[in-house]
């Protein structure tokens, strides 16, 4: 008996790998050894299977759960205890396959193995995972622990390749946390540690990113610093150039050029894009030429190199079509400048069709993000819905009754907090609404008095009174009947916020039939609809077209020597009417000049409180049309008269 148990206490003093419990009674010491040797050997055999596994994580997933699977059988058919390296290899196939609550179990599990060895190499790297695995699922404290562990380890214990990786998982949970200062001293340490530990390749990342922290954007101007960005981005490029890596610089030059883009510093942002284009094409990385053709797209816009600047967005858009993963990351705003380019060409139908694709393709950007953000927040929802579970499991092996209570108190509080959620939401919607609502009123009702300004009343009425003078009882009557209409049409179209078209054009028919009445056939009108434009079934917003109208009479005709004429034209454009009022008056300029001598402090209220209605319906219904204006002129440049263009949406 004393024998066998100096063997056992020798066996455990030689080795420190756990031992399966065989029952050695009948054996003796030498099948004791045996057993004992054979168990070493399947342990040694496991560890080397997962060792291999891990080496094909990042290569070929499904090569390194083959890999498992054959560890953990050996594991389970010799009843050897699994080790930590098999541990680990799960941890990472089951956060590669998105089960983070499983990977972050089998880490620990890992992680608690790996401590009572002296394999210091392997608890850094499950200390690594788990900040990863940790940033991950939302748990950005406990993440941060294990990166400064993973730090303290290596230091402790002289490991190399380390402490830079470990500052890289630290600057992204910072990012995560929007903590800029914080993650910009990550990037320093970062490339402290790669200096130490003679790795360039986190040398440059670190220099880039930090360079890239202070480029900023629109959005973020106070996190901007231009020199420092350049600096620290010439120092990536520097470094890169050295070891050759073309990747880099490319990316490193992309965002120089970005920098100076924010300065308007046009030629040098064209240097380094046009650098960033002879390193990055041949790289394979579509991401960082794409965005440089982009970009120098738009820099030759702003420049007003306007074919230079379609040049560079069709490469951009060849380019990007190349890789069919990733299009859509740089055509969405692509289109959007493309958009904006042929506007300034006056090119409405191209900048129409780009804007098109934008929405295309920054809706199915906007799905992805949205799509990843719903993924992430169940990701964290699900980790810390796996946290409080196991707290409230302690929490009833403690106490149950406590448990009930305080799981009960969290439904509650829970409730309460999505009922005032709820409740906040309504509310804010409900004031919007009421917001523009009252705008619109405001708008409508202002509209409503110009059309029945005080003048045209006025003068309305002195027209009837000079017709009562002159006992002509037939045009008295008849004038009296129309501007009684007329007022009865505008009153009932004020009540609506649309009305068919057919409604419209009657009240503005009346308007001019007055207006020729009162100044005695001064000017002659026309309003001529397309054919295929039923004035019964479409709808417009009321009280929209007599503005202009009035306008061009009272400002264009009425200082015109001769008969003037004013003709609407009504047809269909795409998804909108375009209604176009021509006249052949003094023009805008004169008649600007004319009203300065007149009046020098009057400002015409009737088109603005009309456009002011188009931008109020354009926030209703989601549409971006506004009114043009044309200054008419015959071959020698005189002005005759002015034409204006009014995109007027459908409304149902």
């Amino acid at each position: 008996m004393k024998a066998r148990t100096l063997v056992v206490l020798l066996l455990l003093m030689t080795t420190c790998l756990p031992l399966v419990a065989y029952d050695v009674s009948d054996e003796g010491p030498t099948g004791f050894i045996k057993k004992t040797r054979e168990f070493r050997e399947d342990t040694a055999k496991v560890r080397l299977l997962a060792l291999k596994g891990l080496d094909y994580v990042i290569k070929n997933d499904s090569i390194a759960r083959e890999y498992l699977d054959s560890a953990l059988m050996i594991c389970h058919r010799n009843r050897v205890e699994i080790p930590a390296e098999a541990h680990f290899l799960d941890a990472e196939c089951s956060f590669s396959a998105g089960d983070f609550q499983r990977a972050s179990e089998e880490a620990s599990a890992a992680l608690s193995l790996s401590e009572g060895t002296k394999n210091y190499r392997l608890n850094v790297m499950i200390c690594l995972f788990l900040g990863k695995c940790n940033n991950r699922t939302g748990l950005y404290k406990e993440s941060i622990d294990y990166y400064d562990r993973a730090i303290a380890v290596s230091e402790k214990n002289n490991l190399k390749g380390f402490i830079s990786k470990a500052y890289v998982g630290k600057s992204e949970v910072y990012g995560s946390l929007n903590d800029i200062g914080k993650q910009r001293e990550s990037f320093e340490r970062m490339i402290e540690a790669g200096r130490k530990e003679k790795n360039m390749g986190h040398v440059i990342e670190g220099y880039y990113r930090y360079g890239t922290s202070y480029c900023g954007d629109s959005a973020n101007v106070p996190a901007r610093n231009f020199l420092k960005a350049d600096s620290l981005l010439k120092k990536c490029i520097s470094y890169a150039s050295g070891v050759g890596d073309s990747i880099w610089m490319a990316g490193a030059m992309a965002n120089a050029g970005w920098n100076f883009y924010l300065q308007n510093k046009y030629d040098s942002a064209i240097y380094y894009y046009e650098k960033s284009l002879k390193y990055g094409l041949n790289t394979g990385y579509n991401y960082t030429s794409v965005n440089s053709y982009g970009n120098l797209g738009t820099i030759y816009r702003d420049l007003h190199k306007y074919g230079q600047a379609l040049a560079y967005y069709n490469k951009a858009i060849d380019r990007a079509k190349l890789d069919p993963d990733n299009e859509t990351r740089n055509l969405w705003w692509i289109y959007q400048d493309m958009s904006k380019l042929y506007l300034s060409l006056n090119d409405t139908a191209k900048a129409f069709t780009s804007y098109v694709l934008f929405k295309k393709y920054s809706d199915i950007q906007n799905k992805k993000e949205s799509s990843r953000g719903l993924s992430d927040a169940r990701v964290r929802y699900e980790a810390e819905s796996h946290r409080k579970e196991v707290e409230l499991l302690s929490l009833r092996l403690k106490n149950n009754r406590l448990l009930n209570i305080g799981f009960s108190g969290l439904i509650v509080l829970l409730l309460a907090i999505g009922v005032l959620l709820m409740r906040s939401n309504r509310l804010r919607n409900k004031r919007r609404i009421s917001e523009m609502n009252r705008k619109i009123a405001e708008v409508t009702q202002a509209n409503l008095r110009q059309q029945m300004n005080p003048h045209f009343i006025f003068n309305t009425l002195n027209s009837i009174q000079y017709y009562m003078y002159q006992h002509d009882k037939l045009a008295t009557n008849n004038y009296l009947t129309k501007f009684s209409t007329l007022m009865r049409k505008v009153l009932d179209n004020s009540r609506h916020t649309s009305v068919p078209l057919s409604d419209e054009l009657s009240a503005l028919n009346l308007y001019l039939e007055l207006e020729c009445i009162r100044f005695k056939d001064k000017f002659d009108f026309s309003i001529v609809v397309d054919d295929e434009i039923d004035p019964l079934m479409y709808k417009v917003p009321t009280m929209l077209i007599q503005p202009y109208v009035e306008n061009s009479i009272t400002h264009g005709l009425m200082p015109l020597e001769g008969k003037g004429s004013v003709r609407i034209d009504i047809r269909m454009n795409e998804n909108c009417l375009l209604c176009t009022i021509e006249d052949n008056g003094i023009g805008r300029k004169a008649a600007m000049e004319r009203s300065r001598l007149r009046e020098p402090n009057h400002n015409s209220l009737g088109t603005q409180i009309t456009e002011s209605r188009l931008d109020l319906v354009n926030s209703l219904y989601g549409t971006s049309l506004k009114t043009q204006y044309t200054d008419l002129t015959n071959e020698k440049g005189e002005p005759t008269g002015t034409r204006v263009e009014i995109h007027i949406p459908l409304l149902a």
